[in-house]
Order: structure tokens, then C-alpha cells, then sequence
């Protein structure tokens, strides 16, 4: 059973927030990070992915020896702690992308406006600056 100090809650998802949110911001309105995800072919991508999974896991499970992944409330055999850290590391990068309307700046005149290449490309720009909202999703969830 799950310690009381240490069982999930609401105000876990809350630091996780206001962490992927603090760091996610930059790489949203970067042009850099959206010329790099238009060049990027979909198995780097899902490299991106697995960086982010390897990265969360790592900073929620291996460098806080308080928690254990077993002793965590779980769907489908993950830990709810790690499932919201990876929603919130990649929604607070995808929300701030439709908010600043940056793969209408970034990639309108290249890919067209409202096509499936802006989508595709949008996603892979998500996937880029999740690896760098994972960090601060996590950290703000270790340490507060």
C-alpha cells in the first residue's frame, strides 16, 4: 500500500503543470525547433517519444529513491504518476502551440495552412519540445 505522504493526488498534476508549462514555453516560439521537426522522418520522432518515456520514468523513479513504481496507484500496470507526468509534458507544449498559433507562423508558407503536412510536422515540433517539458514536469513534481 501506498504511503499517505507519498500517494498521488491532484496537487501532484498541479506542479507537474506550472513545471512542463515553465519549460515548455521557449521551445514553442523557437523557429529553430520548427525547422528541425519538418526535417525530422517519423522513426526519429519516435525517438523523441522513447527519449521523453526514458527521461520521465528516470526523473520520477530513479533519482527519487522515495518513490516506488510498484507501490503507486496504477491503470493498465502504469503508475498514474508517470501517465500524467507524459500527458502534461506533451499537452503544455501542444496548448501553447495552438495558443501563440505558432505552426501557423512557422510552417504556413512551407506546408500550406490547415493541411495534414502542418499537422505531421506540428506533432513531430510537439514531440521535440516535450523532451525539455518532461525535465520541468518532473522536477517541479520531485521537488515541491
Amino acid at each position: 500500500m501506498v504511503g499517505r505522504n507519498r500517494r498521488y493526488a491532484f496537487a501532484d498534476s498541479a506542479q507537474q503543470i506550472v513545471g512542463g508549462f515553465l519549460l515548455a514555453g521557449p521551445f514553442v516560439v523557437t523557429e529553430e525547433v520548427w525547422v528541425l521537426a519538418g526535417s525530422m522522418e517519423w522513426f526519429q520522432a519516435l525517438g523523441t517519444v522513447a527519449i521523453v518515456l526514458g527521461i520521465g520514468y528516470g526523473a520520477l523513479y530513479k533519482a527519487d529513491d522515495d518513490r516506488d513504481p510498484d507501490r503507486e496507484a496504477e491503470v493498465a500496470g502504469v503508475p498514474v504518476r508517470f501517465i500524467s507526468l507524459v500527458a502534461v509534458s506533451y499537452l503544455s507544449v501542444l496548448i501553447l502551440a495552438l495558443a501563440f498559433d505558432a505552426p501557423e507562423t512557422f510552417l504556413a508558407e512551407e506546408y500550406g495552412s490547415g493541411t495534414m503536412a502542418q499537422a505531421a510536422v506540428t506533432l513531430k515540433a510537439v514531440s521535440v519540445g516535450s523532451v525539455f517539458s518532461v525535465v520541468g514536469a518532473a522536477t517541479a513534481d520531485s521537488v515541491f
